[in-house]
């Protein structure tokens, strides 16, 4: 009887639907912005998902149909690029997996991997054709000690037969698209946050760190967990003079509440609305997603890409006809992309859903000193906020075409009759995103039009985007860049103000010596305000997934009731005293010698999104030779500069959500040890800090409680960056709680995540290096 008691319940929900459709169409639908819309589909009843006639027929279909589990194209290439998978495997957002990826690039970390690779014993890479290096990031550095470093990764490179593009050749991202190794469907991974750069082709590019780096060349694989997807609807399409860097700092801005933080996001959009996004604004809107809080960015394997890849196939050809067939970039391999081109499933898991109507942006500015404050540049241009530099640098916008749209700035000043000079007191910094960029622009006048005008060229590389070389932001300076990140003092000193904005804005604020644009953006919208929220864009769509999710709600539910009716009918129902008994508290194993209890007082560094240039400043990054005492010194120095006298060793440093967003630098977190404190508590962490954490035994955990009670009870307080609380923390490993005892005396509790004993054996050890090393000796 109780099969048919389903089918009833099913039909009913069916019935449901219609009803539900007619009703509800007439509805007013308000756009619902920042909310989760998760869709979970896979493995429904058949009888919901097809056309069930009636109970005595679902009764007759002894043999259910087996579907295949609908995957989004996340999971899809990660399927393709996972290792040692149980048979029938189906990858999917949450699950663990050893990762081979298709290339793994390190730049100016090369040698300190290289000397982690070394330490744990390797002695050779497993595949060198696996592994790229570049040189990018230190370039104007001409110091001994910086050569010494670069001629040992060259010859390291030499040693074990891998490919390797000396400083001047360009940005390593840049390298990995515009060489073919970043390729559409596969994935890549980089010891560098700005991975996420590969996915405007469609190469599902991830960050990993120094540590991960040496095990992917000692073994050509990683451990990773699949993070969860949003799917991104653009609907409309760019009015003239919007660009992708509009697309991406409008993104950081509106979704400014960390609705992505560690997720991935795929690109959708209607034919026409990818049309106009070409692949240089895609490379930029993938690149910066890094700032939004993603791990990664895919957009579509479409016509749009496919052309892009023809003709770089033919430049290929043309400029190197030897290896027009036995190269990266061959017409050969476009053909194999686009005969059966990687798409999601119907039906694929979304964890979220957001939409942004392109029609409806315009030029954006981001700042100062944060990308999550995002201003319309007709906002800020009667401002008169005045620059001192500005900056066409780095991977996100320095290609030729970026150097096309600055040069158009001044050569339009120059018909107008206008001095198509940079203004009086400005400084504008100009640096390809690699040499073959540049060659192009110069190919076209470009660059001279922009030397012409008195821009200071640097060579191909990171230089001042990551606050090395010339032309750095000195105190109370005001600058404007074309790059990915205006955190506090990553440019130049702390004091100073940094803007983002899109190549045009920039060369126009250089051109004006204020914030200001070329005057390019037209309004076709009619629309003066950017509608984006929650679902696809589409109206019908939307409701159709509103009623959709209810429905599964209910009969889940349904379900649930069944499966008790169920096991009653058997005689497995709970006893009343069982239902309302509390659970067992479940202990965790402690690995041997691992701490049950790890104590401390509270230090509170009252801030959300502490970067890892406020942790580390960038200019510490690169020097290979700092002392422990030297990197307790400068933690935390970009964030505050009287961190370094407040906080005492055995100290427990609680921040606020997101903590540790920003770049994959591993003094992040072996700074914070330097300084003796154990133990890192946050509302949330960065993907990339808590992988580094643990790589580096540095321990974290995340207690949002724990920062609201905090400022709960500081509000009223004087606002200081960082504050001894005189409040006391007990973290109990075994139990998974955490203690808190606040200083007049009132204590509480609160259930924490666990830390395996997995993970707790990796801390033991020193960290994921020493492990690795111990396990090799054994």
């Amino acid at each position: 009887m109780l099969p048919i008691r389903r089918a009833v319940v099913l039909h009913a929900a069916r019935t449901s639907r219609h009803l539900l459709t007619r009703v509800a169409s007439p509805r007013p639908v308000r756009s619902s912005l920042y909310t989760t819309s998760a869709r979970l589909r896979q493995n429904a009843f058949h009888s919901q998902l097809e056309n069930t006639p009636d109970a005595a027929a679902f009764l007759s279909s002894s043999v259910p149909k087996v579907k295949k589990t609908p995957q989004n194209l996340v999971e899809k290439i990660v399927q393709r690029h996972s290792v040692d998978l149980p048979e029938g495997k189906t990858v999917k957002s949450g699950d663990y997996v050893s990762l081979r990826p298709q290339h793994c690039m390190t730049h100016d970390n090369s040698w300190p991997v290289a000397t982690k690779f070394m330490s744990i014993g390797a002695t050779q890479i497993k595949d060198n054709r696996q592994v790229v290096m570049t040189l990018d990031h230190d370039v104007q550095n001409k110091s001994e000690s910086n050569l010494k470093k670069y001629r040992q990764i060259e010859e390291f490179a030499k040693t074990h037969g891998v490919d390797f593009w000396p400083a001047g050749t360009g940005i390593g991202h840049e390298i990995m698209v515009q060489e073919g190794y970043a390729w559409p469907g596969t994935l890549c991974v980089a010891s560098d946050s700005h991975s996420n750069h590969y996915g405007g082709i469609g190469c599902l590019g991830t960050p990993v760190v120094r540590t991960d780096a040496a095990s992917v060349w000692a073994t050509g694989r990683t451990w990773w967990q699949v993070p969860p997807t949003v799917r991104l609807t653009l609907t409309g399409v760019l009015p003239p003079g919007v660009t992708g860097k509009d697309v991406i700092v409008a993104l950081c801005g509106l979704f400014n509440k960390d609705e992505v933080l560690n997720h991935i996001v795929e690109i959708h959009g209607s034919e026409e609305t990818l049309k106009s996004l070409p692949v240089d604004y895609r490379l930029t809107i993938a690149n910066m997603t890094t700032e939004w809080g993603l791990l990664g960015c895919l957009f579509p394997i479409d016509s749009v890409l496919q052309s892009w890849m023809r003709a770089k196939a033919t430049t290929a050809a043309m400029l190197n006809p030897e290896q027009a067939e036995k190269g990266r970039l061959t017409h050969e391999r476009v053909d194999k992309v686009f005969e059966n081109p990687l798409t999601a499933d119907p039906g694929a898991t979304y964890a979220k859903s957001l939409y942004l109507n392109l029609s409806t942006l315009s030029p954006y500015v981001a700042g100062p000193n944060s990308v999550k404050v995002a201003t319309p540049l007709k906002d800020l241009e009667p401002k008169d906020i005045k620059i001192n530099k500005a900056y066409l640098v780095s991977c996100t916008n320095s290609r030729a075409s970026d150097i096309a749209s600055a040069a158009r700035v001044f050569r339009e000043a120059e018909e107008k009759g206008l001095p198509a000079k940079v203004a009086p007191g400005v400084e504008f910094y100009l640096a390809a995103a690699s040499k073959a960029n540049q060659e192009a622009a110069e190919a076209t006048g470009d660059w001279q039009t922009l030397i012409d005008a008195g821009c200071k060229p640097l060579p191909a590389g990171c230089g001042p985007c990551i606050g090395l070389g010339a032309g750095l932001l000195e105190d109370n300076e005001v600058g404007i860049s074309a790059s990915n990140r205006n955190f506090k003092g990553r440019m130049g000193s702390p004091k100073a103000l940094a803007y983002l904005a899109s190549p045009e804005v920039v060369a126009a604020s250089a051109l004006q010596g204020k914030i200001a644009g070329p005057g390019w953006y037209e309004n076709t919208s009619g629309v003066d305000k950017v509608i984006i929220g929650e679902g696809v864009g589409d109206m019908t769509a939307d409701i159709s997934t509103s009623i959709e999710d209810a429905l599964e709600k209910l009969i889940s539910q349904a379900d649930d009731l069944i499966a008790k009716s169920e096991n009653s009918f058997s005689g497995a129902a709970e006893t009343a005293a069982e239902t309302a008994a509390e659970p067992e508290e479940t202990l965790t194993e402690l690995y041997p010698g691992f701490p049950e209890k790890i104590e401390g007082e509270i230090i509170f560094c009252d801030a959300d999104n502490v970067n890892t240039d406020g942790i580390y400043p960038g200019k510490y990054t690169y020097q290979d030779n700092i002392s422990v005492e030297k990197m307790a010194e400068v933690c935390m120095e970009n964030y505050d500069t009287a961190f370094r006298e407040i906080a005492r060793p055995g100290d427990i440093l609680v921040s606020g959500f997101n903590f540790g967003t920003g770049s994959s630098r591993e003094q992040a977190a072996t700074s914070i040890l330097a300084k003796q404190i154990p133990l890192v508590v946050a509302g949330s962490f960065g993907n990339i800090f808590g992988r580094n954490s643990i790589n580096n035994a540095l321990m974290g955990v995340e207690v949002p409680r724990l920062v609201e009670r905090l400022r709960e009870t500081f509000r009223g307080d004087d606002k200081v960056p960082t504050r001894r609380t005189g409040w006391k923390l007990s973290w109990d490993v075994r139990r998974s709680r955490v203690s808190v005892t606040e200083k007049d005396g009132a204590s509480w509790d609160v259930k924490v995540g666990e830390l395996p004993p997995n993970v707790q054996e990796v801390i033991a050890s020193g960290g994921l290096e020493a492990w690795v090393k111990k396990q090799i000796s054994n």
